[in-house]
């Protein structure tokens, strides 16, 4: 099986009219579609669509992402924390600066891990 890309991943959430205010408004995300009538929306990032959808409509049972993430690229890292700080963001680390990037994590409304990321250095 040759996998050639990704194309989405999901995340979960109890509430998807307050998930898609979070991932549209706060955050910024192009909203990009609507899974037919089912309350699920994807929003774009530039690279991976991020897929928020409440399990409970296909069957599935809720949980948060845990201990995975996903980490959203950002051109200035301190300009983008201030601002979802300003909206009510509230992050769960400090800055980590790695020695080429700079990192935080959050989380979104039902707990999922979200991040913002900046590569200063080279690889």
């Amino acid at each position: 099986m040759p996998v050639t890309g990704t194309d989405f991943v999901t995340l979960a959430t109890q509430d998807i009219e307050k998930a898609r205010t979070f991932y549209r408004e706060t955050l910024g995300l192009e909203e990009s579609g609507q899974w037919g009538e089912m309350p699920a929306f994807e929003f774009e990032t530039g690279n991976l669509t991020i897929a928020v959808m409440d399990p409970s409509a296909f069957g599935m049972p809720f949980a948060p992402s845990g201990g995975s993430s996903v980490v959203l690229r950002v051109d200035d890292f301190e300009a983008s924390r201030a601002d979802l700080e300003s909206k009510g963001v509230e992050f769960v680390t400090d800055t980590i600066d790695s020695g080429v990037c700079n990192q935080a994590y959050f989380k979104d409304p039902d707990g999922n891990v979200l991040g913002i990321h900046n590569r200063y250095g080279p690889r």
